[in-house]
């Protein structure tokens, strides 16, 4: 006998069944609703790029999570990979306004709700293909754009009921003075970032050794950088280091000019500085930020701006900045989707015998062109209990009888499944009368 293991999907993905299809795609017409609001317009690029295009934009660490494509054809035999599953949302961007940037409008701000895939160990709300939900602003190097980012990101979580979630916010520009402070050379500088976003993850002593064995960094520097970010008064510990760093002053400036443009939109209380926050892809170069809530280990968005990214791909440099939800954690903040939540139909219509069948077939379809789901009974067994079991296993609101007296009297009758009270109506206004009973009052 088979195992039921073996029709299990590969380890990292899942198969969504109705109800919870039909909860994300409210949740994602929710999240289009919000950044259509603020002017963003679709993007959509290949499930896969080139494998150069995605290689060195990640980091050490996020490069070993691509999922790569191995040659074809001919080439087959060499186990060389020359495609990869896009790794996120905004490579591909960066690579398509370096394509069509003369075609796009300045600053151009998309927006892109997609699959992407990541060779990742799955965890409590990881996978390896999950979708993204993305906006960016590409053209300008204004604050005001990362503001914008911010807040249609706070917008978008608060459309979707998300209960309690903060902003934490940082720039790269007060790391790389903290280890321009600390004389950490810049060849080490990168290496030290990737470790130090492991603080959430590891113990200090760990990120410490870490920063010590892999990274080069003396055994004093490490502790007092690990120090310094993980302390209660960090804030006031970092502004105190980033006082003779040029570097440092100009990513405090950010941070500060952040938080006051958008302070009469987003409450003190759901966004502030917070200098241990690292995030640790090699692209970004200022403003950076996460989104945690209650209940969900990580992050539920991220983002921050990327001056340099495209013109790294061969494109004209242009400055831009962008976020990102993620759904597959904001999903479970929402509640779980009641087991019998979902409705199938709105109306069911019987077949109560063969002599029926023609007609109730022909109901059904002015049912459905008057705007209304409508389901038509499919099955073997005629009898009306069976019918009625049906019907209400798919949710409808309305059951459609039409059996011999029925048929006589050129009528129909409409059962309401919540109450069981039942009304006659003629045959050929059923589809009119079903419209008006399932269109919601405006």
């Amino acid at each position: 006998m088979a195992s039921l293991k073996q029709f299990d999907p590969a380890s990292g993905t899942r198969d969504f069944l109705a109800a919870e299809f039909e909860k994300r795609e409210r949740a994602f017409a929710t999240i289009r609703t919000v950044f259509s609001r603020y002017g963003f317009q679709p993007l959509q690029t290949p499930a896969f790029e080139r494998l150069d295009v995605l290689t060195g934009k990640y980091g050490d660490e996020g490069d070993k999570l691509i999922f790569k494509i191995l040659r074809r054809g001919e080439h087959e035999a060499t186990g060389e990979a020359d495609l990869a599953l896009r790794y996120d949302l905004t490579v591909p961007l960066a690579r398509a306004a370096a394509a069509y940037g003369s075609q796009l409008p300045s600053p151009y701000k998309r927006y892109a709700i997609a699959p992407v895939w990541r060779a990742d160990r799955p965890g409590k709300g990881r996978f390896r293909e999950f979708v993204q939900c993305d906006l960016d602003i590409v053209g300008s190097s204004s604050p005001l754009s990362d503001a914008e980012i911010v807040l249609a990101l706070h917008d978008a979580l608060a459309a979707l009921g998300v209960p309690e979630f903060r902003f934490l916010v940082n720039s790269r520009q007060v790391l790389f003075g903290l280890l321009e402070a600390y004389g950490v050379p810049d060849d080490l500088g990168s290496g030290a970032l990737i470790t130090l976003d492991k603080l959430d993850k590891l113990s200090p002593a760990a990120v410490v050794s870490e920063l010590v064995s892999s990274r080069g960094l003396a055994p004093e520097t490490a502790q007092g950088l690990v120090d310094d970010l993980t302390a209660e008064d960090a804030v006031e510990r970092v502004r105190g280091e980033l006082k003779a760093s040029e570097t440092g002053q100009v990513g405090l400036a950010e941070v500060d000019q952040l938080l006051e443009l958008t302070k009469g939109a987003i409450p003190s209380e759901r966004i502030g500085f917070t200098p241990n926050l690292v995030r640790g892809l090699d692209y970004y170069t200022g403003i950076i930020f996460e989104v945690v809530a209650p209940g969900m280990p990580g992050s539920i968005a991220s983002g921050g701006r990327y001056d340099s990214l495209i013109g790294r791909l061969g494109g004209k440099e242009s400055p831009a900045c962008g976020g990102s939800l993620g759904i597959e954690r904001i999903l479970p903040l929402l509640g779980q989707t009641e087991e019998n939540s979902y409705a199938q139909v709105d109306v069911a219509v019987t077949v109560m015998g063969e002599e029926q069948a023609a007609e109730s077939f022909r109901l059904a379809s002015e049912i459905r062109r008057a705007g209304v789901r409508t389901g038509i009974y499919l099955g073997a067994s005629g009898k009306f209990a069976k019918q009625m079991k049906w019907a209400a296993d798919q949710g409808a609101r309305f059951c459609v009888i039409y059996g011999v007296a029925e048929r006589e009297a050129g009528m129909v009758t409409l059962r309401d499944m919540d109450s069981g009270e039942q009304v006659q109506v003629p045959f050929d206004r059923t589809a009119a009368e079903l419209s008006r009973r399932c269109t919601p009052s405006s």
